[in-house]
């Protein structure tokens, strides 16, 4: 798996080059690229957009159907037998006895996979024929996504989604932004921003400038990285640099734009998006592997069989021969011809061993098992009205067997939906009324008529303060949340609707628009805020973005008086640490922190202070001389922020809750109890994942998390100790023993699984590096850098309590030569591997969608288990295709994983009752199936070996022709039908409230090679009692009530066998139904009915070769004497296998649960020094989380995500406000609506994607090293600060005039009113004053 992925690394390290070459508006130009396909034949280098996730077609099912089936051994055996028997010398059965099961076999299997891949062409064929507007001559017309071609111009609307991988042209948003939502690619439903180049965004004003545009797009060849990519626009004799933020990529929403323009880059299976889908895996249970190796032993065991028998005919026909000469004449070739006949004909008799019913039962089986998973109403989610879907038939059985479940978080087990729970404001929490219990109650809010009236936080204590207006710390607490944000406003029928980056801060501001602080408007340097119903205008003076390294956000205002404030809002680990004082406040704060990390809701810390005018000068001179650095920008940047970060004064926290799915704690829980390992592999921020981790109790307090040094550093161990020991005995060295005393977590990223597995083909250099070598480490803060004394002793304590020395080498030997780094890259994904399995949860953030396959790969090809991947995104797909068993859920944000899947659910707490309930039923009627039908086929078909030794070893058959053609399908059918379909050893409920009872199917208890051994014993010891015990009663015996005859002795053996195996059946059902009784009793009245039949006098005239057997049965069943005789072998058949099981119960001792050991001291000290993951105070973990995507800061300051009226001789782009959503017929021109001009002083510094990179906050230098005008400052670089204009009707000079009421929405207008009516408020005087 490893050695695949660097070879596809590779791979896309040779499509990095830049051969892509696409241009604008010319099909005939793109196509004339080609690429070989096979031998000296070419096709089209550039894909059409059809998508096919087929895996047949007309033409291709026949065979390649066949090819699969015939991949099983058992297929090819029975076709070896059925090519036997047609040939007359050496057939003992008619060949159509076993070539019409085979037909009926893949004919059944055929149909269910064509079943399966009509489903899949069907929605192949509703993807392809979705609508789009794609530009023919000079005006859009509605084509299919199946028509688009690379280089076609395509035209979108809100709520669109992308068709292709598309360039941005232009928009009709500021700037040619647009913004994107990726639920259907990672299930995140933040809002990204793409914008268009510059040239683009000034050139393409007009459809006919589009028509005419003739740009070629030069750029990297098809790649799954999503978050890359790089090339460059040559137009009119220059080129402009593209990269991932130009890209819209295929499966995006638009959102919030009203029009945008693309150019299609790539198309079809060259997307991003389908190149991370990842191949069609033939996916094949563990019983089924198993049963091939089963059938081989069996065939080879059938020959050596049929060898000894033929060799005992060698013998017996000699002596036959001499014996009775007068015969000899009927044998007319030689002895050996002979016994290589007899040997061919033996091989055909017990081929009846491997039974072809069983493996046609088991279709059914499987069926029968997906249609009761489909018809569960306890997995049905009727909001959705979606019940659960078993997509594939043939895997039920394996989800019995699951020991690792790899989830996705967003959309998966959160629903991405952040509610405001609490606050503590001054040290007061304020959490939700206790008495609010009745849903009718009067909506609190109604005083505010910006209220959005969706608002669940209640606390009629805090909203009396807020609307006195009394506490100064409670004004500035809301104040701060309206202010200090990246949320932008806009009016959608006549409502004040917020736009966020992020569910976090909409939640907040929506909970401060609420409370009467409301959010309104905001300019390039300015925010309005209604603050109850007063409006105030605040001038930004600069904005100093959140990133995940500075964990923070600051917006530096000057109010309407004059006054400079800094509001701060961010983590409580950074903003305790620029306190300006801590007292009592700041400690009941924290209390609070901590309270609200054990209801694992997340945190932001708020706080603010009053900014001296001459420091704020002074400071604002150090900050323009950062921002036009041309090195260290970045440190520059971040080091003046620093210095106005301090002194701060604490408001107080909120705390909001990413809720969590229903069930989803409950379902953790009981999947842990059961030993199943869950893994939660997402591409969100590490802070995020880790809170999520800890809401769903898949992490908890105790927990030693382990860090990425730590990681390295374990592993180096484990290298070592494996190079230590003798040849052979280092393997696994710690696979049972490793962290057998604490409880670990690992909590890792994207970035360093890649540096862990790292290819030494491709960077031959150290394996591992100390905790004191640093390579290539990120510029952190000065407060970070403090804590490494705490991070070396926490890994001391961390080593001791492992039992393991600390090692500072350093390095681990390199590889020599290729072999030798193919095993080094074996041993560092072995060893990572092992360290993972032997943690209690495992958390991997800032993974891509290959990466999450990569880790699934890795545990299937090292721990060998059965693994099962859930998710709802298109960036799951990969994952699923490559667990054994994929779960889609069907979410409301797309059905890519659904459609990728074998198994769709609405939520995942039906996990739980998909793998306790019906897994783990499945897969114990398959065992028990299994099981009982071995021992059934040798007890009854293994007296054919020993009555070879009474025939002269002939390979005539014992039984009746018809017995053994009708025996597998009606005698013995439908009490073992109905095991594998309805047995049940407990119930449902009772399955759910033991979970330990799963640890069967993971452990392989139920069937295995020794379950298979025991079930050949069985059978043999019936077949041996059914035989010789009636050869022994009818020895020497005669008359006409003796059974010594041929074919009386045929049907007491039969008889004898078929009561016996019925009789085992009745031991082993422990689910007594009607049903099961109405089998039994049917299977006995099919064998009386057919076999009254069959030796019935009119068959036997009509065909005495084809019934010879006339009233055989009748005339045996007539004797009391035999009757006992059958008794008698039933009864020691029975008897003493009851016994045995009984005394087996008894001794058997119970299962023990597998208790956690509680960690050590050393290992608690060392969880509690954490500095990472938890504060420095002990016993507290930070519940820090924030989904707020850095660069719209930028963005704010610049004025480019801000509309202005447009220019009287501006070249516009109309738009229809509201676009149709069905094709109109006929020709339509896309109508554009005014789009403003704005130019760009810059390009953006750093990829949208790239979150993590240092930006240069709100202030950036140009292209061409020129002082530009500083986002962050109110003034431009360079020039001194010029007086604002006063505000009429203000007094202070340093007043913000607002925008003129002319310009406001005419329902903000109606809404301002109200405010000003009536009586003054006594309230509202008093705040004015202060």
């Amino acid at each position: 798996m490893g050695s695949l992925r660097y070879q596809e690394d590779f791979e896309e390290e040779k499509n990095s080059a830049f051969t892509w070459e696409v241009q604008a508006n010319s099909r005939s130009y793109n196509s004339q690229f080609k690429k070989k396909s096979f031998l000296c034949w070419q096709k089209k280098k550039h894909q059409s957009n059809v998508i096919c996730t087929a895996k047949y077609n007309v033409f291709s099912f026949l065979p390649l159907n066949l090819y699969e089936q015939f991949h099983r051994t058992s297929n090819l055996y029975f076709l070896f037998i059925i090519v036997l028997q047609g040939f007359p010398e050496i057939s003992t059965l008619p060949w159509f006895t076993l070539f019409a099961p085979l037909l009926c076999l893949l004919i059944i299997r055929a149909a269910r996979d064509l079943v399966d891949d009509i489903g899949r062409h069907r929605s192949d064929r509703i993807v392809n024929n979705r609508p789009c507007q794609i530009l023919v001559g000079k005006s859009f017309l509605w084509k299919k996504w199946a028509n688009l071609r690379v280089g076609d111009l395509v035209c979108l609307h809100r709520d669109s989604v992308v068709p292709a991988d598309l360039l941005l042209l232009a928009s009709t948003e500021p700037s040619s932004l647009c913004y994107v939502e990726t639920a259907d690619i990672d299930g995140e439903t933040n809002l990204k921003f793409r914008q268009a180049p510059p040239i683009t965004h000034h050139e393409l004003t007009s459809p006919r400038k589009m028509a005419s545009f003739q740009g070629k797009v030069v750029c990297e060849e098809p790649n799954s990285r999503l978050h890359h990519f790089v090339g460059c626009l040559e137009w009119k004799g220059r080129k402009h640099p593209l990269d991932s933020g130009n890209l819209l990529l295929r499966g995006c929403k638009v959102r919030n734009t009203d029009t945008c323009y693309g150019m299609v880059i790539y198309a079809g299976f060259d997307t991003k998006i389908m190149k991370n889908c990842g191949k069609v895996h033939l996916k094949r249970t563990k019983i089924d592997r198993l049963m091939n190796r089963l059938v081989v032993l069996i065939f080879l065991s059938l020959v050596l069989i049929s060898m000894g028998l033929s060799f005992g005919f060698w013998f017996k026909v000699s002596e036959f021969k001499a014996k009775h000469h007068y015969v000899s004449s009927s044998y007319m070739h030689s002895v050996a011809s002979e016994t290589f006949i007899i040997f061919w004909g033996f091989l055909i008799l017990l081929s009846v061993m491997v039974p072809m019913a069983m493996f046609i039962m088991v279709e059914f089986i499987y069926l029968g098992n997906s249609i009761f998973i489909n018809w569960d109403v306890q997995m049905y989610y009727e909001p959705q009205d979606k019940p659960a879907k078993a997509r594939s038939t043939s895997l039920n059985d394996q989800l019995g067997q699951v020991e690792y479940v790899f989830s996705d978080k967003t959309g998966t087990l959160t629903q991405n939906i952040m509610t405001f729970k609490k606050c503590c404001i001054g040290g007061v929490i304020y959490g939700p009324d206790e008495d609010e219990d009745t849903p009718a109650k009067e909506d609190p809010y109604l005083w505010n008529e910006f209220a959005d009236r969706k608002l669940l936080y209640r606390n009629s204590r805090l909203l009396r303060t807020v609307r006195a207006g009394e506490d100064r710390l409670v004004r500035e607490f809301w104040r701060l949340l309206a202010i200090c944000h990246t949320v932008m406003a806009q009016e959608r029928d006549n409502r004040l609707v917020y736009q966020a980056a992020s569910p976090d801060e909409e939640a907040l501001v929506t909970a401060a628009r609420n409370f009467g602080y409301v959010f309104v408007a905001r300019t390039q340097d300015s925010i309005t805020v209604m603050e109850l119903g007063e409006e105030r205008v605040y001038q930004v003076l600069a904005m100093m973005d959140f990133n995940s390294i500075r964990k923070r956000m600051s917006v530096l205002v000057r109010n309407p008086e004059g006054s400079i404030y800094l509001y701060t809002k961010g983590a409580d680990t950074v903003i305790f640490q620029r306190l300006r004082n801590k007292g009592t406040q700041e400690w009941t704060t924290e209390e609070a922190l901590a309270s609200f990390a054990e209801q694992t809701l997340r945190t932001l810390c708020l706080a603010y202070k009053e900014v001296d005018e001459a420091v704020f000068e002074g400071w604002r001179q150090r900050h323009q001389e950062a921002s036009i650095l041309l090195q260290n920008r970045a440190q520059a940047l971040h080091q003046v922020y620093e210095e106005m970060e301090q002194n701060l004064q604490l408001l107080g926290a909120t705390a909001i809750e990413d809720r969590l799915q229903d069930g989803v704690c409950d379902t953790i829980k009981c999947l842990k109890q059961g030993n199943i390992k869950v893994w939660v592999l997402t591409g969100d921020k590490q802070e995020t994942a880790v809170n999520i981790g800890f809401a769903c109790q898949l992490l908890s307090e105790s927990m030693l998390i382990l860090e990425e040094r730590e990681i390295l550093q374990i592993l180096e161990a484990y290298w070592e100790s494996n190079n230590n020991e003798p040849h052979g005995k280092g393997k696994g060295h710690w696979k049972n023993q490793f962290l057998p005393h604490v409880k670990v977590a690992m909590v890792i990223t994207g970035e360093f699984l890649d540096q862990v597995l790292l290819s030494l083909r491709r960077e031959p250099r150290a394996l591992v590096h100390s905790g004191n070598v640093e390579v290539d480490e990120p510029w952190q803060e000065l407060d970070e850098q403090k804590t490494d004394f705490l991070r070396a002793r926490r890994m001391s304590l961390m080593w001791r309590a492992l039992g393991i020395p600390l090692r500072g080498t350093g390095l681990a030997p390199q590889a020599a030569d290729s072999s030798s780094s193919d095993m080094l890259c074996v041993q560092r994904e072995r060893a990572f591997v092992e360290l993972a399995s032997q943690c209690q949860a495992v958390i991997c953030c800032r993974v891509t969608p290959k990466q999450k396959a990569l880790i699934v790969g890795l545990v299937k090809k090292y721990q060998r288990v059965v693994t099962l991947a859930i998710g709802d995104g298109a960036n799951d797909v990969n994952m699923i295709k490559t667990a054994d068993i994929g779960v889609g859920l069907a979410g409301q944000e797309g059905m890519q994983a659904v459609q990728s899947s074998d198994y769709a659910l609405a939520q995942f707490s039906f996990l739980r009752r998909l793998l306790l309930v019906h897994g783990r039923w499945s897969y114990m009627r398959v065992c028990k199936f299994l099981r009982y039908f071995v021992y059934k086929s040798l007890a009854s078909m293994m007296v054919q070996i020993w009555f070879a030794f009474y025939s002269g070893f002939t390979a005539q058959p014992l039984y009746e022709g018809w017995f053994l053609a009708l025996f597998n399908l009606l005698y013995s059918t439908l009490p073992i039908l109905y095991i594998g379909l309805f047995e049940q050893d407990v119930s449902a409920e009772r399955s759910l409230e033991l979970p330990e009872l799963y640890v069967a199917g993971q452990k392989d208890e139920l069937f295995n090679y020794w379950v298979f051994v025991q079930a050949l014993a069985h059978g043999m010891v019936t077949s041996l009692v059914n035989f010789f015990m009636t050869l022994w009663v009818t020895h020497d015996s005669a008359g006409p009530i003796s059974f010594s005859d041929y074919q009386s002795f045929a049907v007491v053996v039969a008889l004898s066998g078929l009561l016996s195996i019925t009789m085992e059946v009745i031991l082993i059902i422990k689910y007594w139904t009607v049903l099961s009784v109405l089998a039994i009793v049917l299977s006995l009245f099919f064998y009386v009915v057919v076999t009254w039949v069959t030796q019935s006098f009119w068959l036997f005239q009509i065909s005495p070769k084809t019934f010879p057997f006339l009233y055989a049965d009748q005339n045996v069943l007539s004797h009391p004497s035999i009757l006992l005789v059958i008794l008698l072998n039933v009864s020691l058949n029975t008897l003493p296998t009851l016994a045995l099981r009984v005394i087996y119960q008894a001794l058997k001792k119970p299962r023990p649960k597998e208790a956690e050991a509680a960690p050590s001291e050393a290992a608690a000290g060392a969880a509690a020094e954490g500095p990472q993951l938890r504060r420095e105070s002990r016993g507290r973990r930070s519940s820090y989380a924030f989904s707020h995507r850095e660069g719209y800061a930028d963005l704010i300051t610049q004025g480019t995500m801000l509309r202005r009226a447009p220019g009287p001789d501006s070249d516009l782009l109309a738009h229809e406000a509201h676009p149709p959503r069905e094709p109109p017929p006929g020709v339509s021109e896309a109508p554009r609506l005014p789009r403003t001009l704005s130019v760009l002083g810059r390009r953006r510094q750093g990829r949208v994607s790239s979150e993590d990179e240092p930006r240069t906050a709100s202030s950036c230098a140009t292209v061409d090293q020129r002082p530009a005008r500083q986002p962050g400052a109110a003034q431009d670089a360079g020039s001194s600060p010029q007086p604002l204009p006063e505000a009429p009707g203000k007094a202070s000079r340093w007043g913000v005039p607002p925008p003129p009421r002319g310009t406001w929405p005419s329902s903000w207008r109606r809404l301002l009113q109200p405010a000003r009516r009536g009586p003054p408020d006594p309230e509202r005087s008093a705040r004015g004053e202060q």
